[in-house]
């Protein structure tokens, strides 16, 4: 029996529809009978669309088949399943993303390169496209515009609960919406964007406008959580803008540093933020949320370092899992950053609690107040280093017994 999350939503969010988006979702046997693991989204014509993909030399073929699509800048479909990655598939893996988007392009009635593709699962085992491609006509004839959290679900793994977003703003004064669905669990350390995420907004935006304003949110986001320190073959994040707000007003921007889009791109960080910490809080097997921060850095990206050593410790990970509060871990793991830290400057907090300050225990410490402290669902800790001024935030999770039963059982 898999254990749902302690931080599983008693209530999903609803979605509100977005002008020129409909999705559908099914059940194609992909590795699980009788589970959602199909989901196809259709645009109208103009819609726009804008990425950020795995960095992995071990790309799947459905990044390769995005990665190489995206300049174009326009999109129709977008064809998403679950139970398989595809990756290290070799040609058979280019054959089956071939088929998919022929097929997806005859259901939607569009070019083939307007067609978007991911897929997520195990790696290493060929993906069969019969199972599936047959099913996309009447996906496509199925499509609603209120189908997100079917959408959701259908491309969850080992998570234990659909990821979804909302946000609004507005653009020349006329409303405007941003959904969004994600997927996460495990194999999480993202190094680009996010395991798989999907994004649409009606907003009017030229595709290099539209990558211009999500890319840079990426590293605050996306790029900020971690789970178990392993990069996914197939990290996808695709944001898809309809065009539509035009028609009621909204002129069509083709700047990403165009002023008026500042509430979009604030909006759009909330929305990415927010998928970005459900994604922590669905880790597998967790107990704990941690919010690892650390201060007094060179840089931003030597505060990003630290802060990923301390995040991405099973030391710290499973001290935290046991209510241990071993800050002598985390002493190590900002020391085996490779960055600046002035040993004999360097504080840790646990929230309010200051732990350790001026290279030694701080005077005030109790171990008994700590323990107390690492009994809470949700955990802060900080880190001043010492040494300059910049920050960095990092979000992650403990390490239970539970995340090793679910990836040592995985393919069973």
């Amino acid at each position: 029996m898999v254990k749902i999350s302690p931080f599983a939503p008693k209530r999903l969010p609803a979605l509100p529809p977005i002008d020129g988006v409909r999705i559908a979702a099914c059940a194609a046997g992909i590795r699980y009978p009788g589970r959602a693991d199909l989901m196809l989204a259709l645009f109208d014509p103009g819609t726009t669309v804008a990425g950020v993909l795995t960095t992995s030399r071990t790309a799947s073929a459905a990044v390769d088949w995005c990665r190489a699509h995206l300049a174009h800048g326009m999109a129709r479909a977008l064809v998403v399943n679950s139970g398989n990655a595809n990756a290290f598939t070799g040609v058979r893996g280019r054959d089956a993303v071939q088929l998919t988007t022929k097929a997806a392009a005859e259901a939607a009635g569009c070019l083939e390169a307007d067609v978007y593709i991911a897929s997520t699962g195990v790696i290493g085992e060929p993906l069969d496209p019969g199972k599936f491609t047959g099913l996309l006509g009447g996906l496509a004839r199925d499509a609603k515009a209120d189908a997100y959290e079917v959408a959701a679900r259908a491309i969850m793994t080992t998570d234990t609960f659909p990821k979804l977003a909302t946000r609004s703003c507005k653009i020349d004064g006329v409303e405007v919406a941003i959904n969004g669905i994600a997927k996460g669990a495990g194999m999480i350390a993202p190094d680009m964007a996010t395991m798989l995420a999907f994004l649409f907004t009606d907003a009017a935006i030229e595709p290099k406008a539209l990558h211009e304003v999500m890319a840079p949110l990426v590293e605050d986001s996306f790029n900020a959580v971690t789970i178990d320190g392993d990069t996914s073959t197939s990290d996808t994040l695709l944001l898809f803008a309809t065009g539509a707000s035009a028609r009621r007003g909204a002129a069509r921007i083709a700047r990403g540093d165009d002023k008026r889009l500042d509430g979009f791109r604030a909006a759009l960080f909330e929305l990415m933020r927010d998928l970005a910490h459900q994604i922590v809080k669905d880790g597998e097997g967790l107990t704990k949320f941690v919010t690892v921060t650390v201060t007094g850095a060179e840089t931003k990206q030597a505060a990003r370092t630290i802060a990923k050593s301390i995040a991405n410790s099973p030391l710290v990970k499973t001290a935290i899992a046991g209510e241990d509060p071993n800050w002598g871990r985390i002493i190590m793991a900002v020391g085996k950053a490779g960055e600046a830290a002035d040993r004999d400057k360097l504080a840790i907090r646990f929230g309010d609690i200051l732990v350790a300050k001026d290279g030694e225990v701080a005077p005030t410490y109790r171990e008994a107040e700590g323990a107390a402290y690492m009994k809470r669902q949700e955990i802060d800790i900080a880190v001043d280093v010492g040494v300059g001024k910049a920050a960095a935030t990092i979000w992650t999770c403990d390490l239970t017994k539970d995340y090793i039963a679910i990836n040592a059982d995985y393919r069973s």
